[in-house]
C-alpha cells in the first residue's frame, strides 16, 4: 500500500494563523497529526506579527515535517486591512514552504468547502462538522481557524493520484462532483 502524504494546511491571518497537519492515504482516509493556530497580537508592529507567524510556521515545519503544504489562496474582501494581513501571512507560509523544499498548493475557499462538505457555500459549522466525521474526531475542531486549516490539507491531500473529475473507481461522488465543478469554475477566473 502506498503511504500516507502528510499535509500542512494553512489558514493565513495575521492576527490568527491556521494550522493542521493531517497524514492522507491513497484512499482517501485522513488522521489528524496536529492542529493549532499561531497567534500574534495586533498591538504589535507588522514586522514583529509576520516574524512571530514565521517562528510558529518553522516549529510545524521541523517538527511534523510536511510532504507539501496548502494554503487558501487569498480573496477580496471588504476590509483591506484584513485582506493585507491575510495576503501578507499566505506570502510567509509559502516562502516557508520554498526554503523547506516543499511543494506549496494554494486552494480558494471555495474548492476547500465544496471538497470537504461538496459544497462550495458551506459555513464554517459545515466546514468543522465535515472535518470532524472525516478525522473520526470526538469534538469540533477549534477556533474556526483551526478546522479551516484541516479542511485546506484534507483537500490538497485529497488531489492526489486523482485529477479533477476522476476517482480511482471513475465514478464521482456528490462531494467530488461539486469539488471538480468549483476547481473549473476557479480556473475560469
Amino acid at each position: 500500500m502506498a503511504s500516507a502524504l502528510r499535509v500542512l494546511g494553512i489558514d493565513p491571518g495575521l492576527t490568527r494563523c491556521g494550522v493542521g497537519v493531517v497524514d492522507v492515504r491513497p484512499d482517501r482516509s485522513a488522521a489528524l497529526v496536529h492542529v493549532g493556530v499561531v497567534r500574534s497580537g495586533a498591538e504589535l508592529p507588522v514586522a514583529e506579527r509576520l516574524a512571530l507567524i514565521a517562528r510558529g510556521l518553522r516549529e510545524v515545519l521541523a517538527t511534523y515535517r510536511p510532504d507539501v503544504v496548502a494554503v487558501e489562496r487569498v480573496f477580496a474582501q471588504q476590509n483591506r486591512s484584513t485582506v493585507m494581513g491575510t495576503a501578507q501571512a499566505s506570502g510567509i507560509a509559502l516562502l516557508l514552504a520554498a526554503e523547506h523544499g516543499l511543494s506549496a498548493a494554494t486552494h480558494t475557499p471555495s474548492e476547500v468547502k465544496a471538497a470537504i462538505t461538496g459544497y462550495g457555500s458551506a459555513d464554517k459549522r459545515q466546514v468543522q462538522t465535515m472535518v470532524a466525521r472525516v478525522l473520526r474526531l470526538d469534538a469540533l475542531p477549534q477556533p474556526a481557524d483551526a478546522a479551516d486549516a484541516l479542511a485546506i490539507a484534507l483537500c490538497h491531500g485529497w488531489r492526489r493520484d486523482t485529477p479533477a473529475g476522476s476517482t480511482a473507481s471513475g465514478t464521482l461522488t456528490p462531494a467530488q462532483r461539486a469539488w471538480a465543478d468549483a476547481e473549473k469554475k476557479a480556473a475560469r477566473r
